[in-house]
């Protein structure tokens, strides 16, 4: 309990010391986000968030987290420093979205294959448990890409990734204090801890974007996190053992992961690739609303509280049916904002 506690506080002390140097750093060397036609912003903000994030969440697990009980750690660490230094570059100098993604899959190899972070049952949804390794192994890289990069891919707005990052690691967190895997515990809180302090400094008026290394980092570590929840339930005899955990997983990350597969269907839909950056994200739709930054966030925020109260409540009707609730309230939702955020005709 107390290296739980520990390791929130010393991630947050770090990343809260360290953002100031930074600040100036990254003013000094002209390390600037320019306004641009897809930005939220008015004024040049420095990009390099994630430089804190990243030293108050690597020390404080370094430092507090048990090795002796958790040999994997090394791989973990490994993987993460592949991301923080991919992130770091395409901060500093921008690098094409194939480069970043075999960093990416290169880190979520050593993490499948190194420190078994690997999904080996489907917890009966579609009627399968167990799966074989030629299932688990792209299933699981897959699923690793596409959590990293939902987060990045939401990082448009003030205090938006920040606040999914402490929401979802510490629902996930809790649930690995309350049964006992204080390893997986002290990574979600010490994540909560550095993201707590860097919110400080990007509520509006932002001083400091994340820029992709914060919210590359922030992707893994919850990759990490949601994927260990899954396979800790597989045939766990413990009070707080959940059923339709895929489900689960999917409700605690709703936001980033609805927002992706949206905006993915619409590229798509509208014949570009889904990887071709546009303004048709839901927060984009809440600014349309007129909303500020930190309005949007909370209104996402509330709503990703209210799909993981969801999906604890109903764990019981199982996993299909489950997430097709969760898909289908999510895009009725969407729907609504959608046409609640059009510009209004104006009858003559």
């Amino acid at each position: 309990m107390f290296d739980i506690i520990l390791s929130f506080i010393t991630a947050f002390m770090l990343t809260y010391l360290a953002i100031p140097s930074i600040i100036n750093v990254a003013r000094l060397k002209n390390l600037i986000d320019e306004p641009g036609d897809r930005t939220s912003h008015n004024l040049g903000v420095p990009t390099l968030g994630g430089l804190g994030i990243f030293a108050g969440f690597i020390f404080s697990v370094t430092f507090w987290t048990p090795f002796v009980v958790f040999g994997e750690l090394q791989y973990i660490l490994c993987a993460i420093v592949i991301i923080f230094l991919i992130g770091a570059k395409d901060d500093i100098v921008p690098m094409s979205a194939r480069k970043k993604l075999i960093g990416q899959l290169l880190a979520s190899t050593i993490l499948v294959f190194k420190a078994n972070v690997k999904l080996t049952s489907l917890h009966g949804l579609f009627g399968y448990t167990d799966i074989p390794d030629i299932v688990a192994i792209p299933l699981s890289l897959f699923s690793i890409l596409t959590i990293i990069n939902s987060i990045n891919l939401i990082d448009g707005i003030n205090g938006l990734s920040g606040s999914v990052g402490i929401l979802t690691s510490a629902t996930l967190g809790y649930w690995f204090f309350q049964t006992n895997q204080i390893q997986l515990a002290v990574i979600a809180f010490a994540l909560s801890g550095s993201l707590v302090a860097f919110l400080k400094y990007n509520w509006t008026p932002a001083k400091i974007f994340m820029g992709d290394t914060g919210s590359l980092i922030i992707g893994l570590v919850l990759a990490i996190l949601a994927i260990s929840f899954i396979e800790m339930n597989k045939g766990l005899d413990h009070p707080h053992a959940l059923k339709s955990v895929p489900a689960v997983a999917i409700g605690i990350l709703i936001i980033p992961l609805f927002d992706t597969l949206r905006a993915f269907t619409i590229r798509i839909a509208n014949g570009k690739s889904p990887f071709t950056p546009e303004r048709n994200h839901i927060h984009h739709l809440l600014l349309d609303m007129n909303l500020s930054h930190i309005q949007a966030t909370g209104v996402l925020i509330v709503v990703n509280i209210l799909f993981i109260a969801l999906v604890y409540n109903l764990q019981h009707i199982g996993s299909f049916y489950l997430i097709s609730l969760v898909l289908l309230l999510a895009t009725v939702l969407s729907t609504i904002l959608y046409f609640a955020s059009r510009p209004k005709k104006v009858l003559s």
